[in-house]
């Protein structure tokens, strides 16, 4: 697959003049590309596709979409990690 994945940005800096930030998909951190959304500030959601933040989106629907990417265990494949368990039952 190869799905926009929402995250939190929880960092915001530049490298080599390009704004970066850091991204917590519900445990896993990556590093995304933030040009596109020059606006953004920490603690703002994005969705993100191939290292690229591409919009915003509110808190509730970025929630709601990665519990739905969880549930079809594809949160991990589309960051090219395997999911931990997380230990709920789940």
């Amino acid at each position: 697959m190869c799905l926009g994945v929402p995250g939190k940005i929880t960092e915001i800096y530049e490298i080599n003049g390009l704004l970066m930030g850091k991204i917590d998909f519900g445990g896993i951190i990556k590093e995304a590309c933030l040009a596109y959304v020059p606006e953004a500030k920490v603690g703002d959601y994005t969705v993100v596709h191939v290292g690229f933040a591409l919009n915003l989106i509110d808190e509730q629907e970025a929630q709601e979409t990665l519990a739905l990417l969880r549930e079809m265990g594809a949160l991990g494949e589309e960051l090219g990690e395997e999911e931990a368990p997380r230990g709920d039952g789940e």
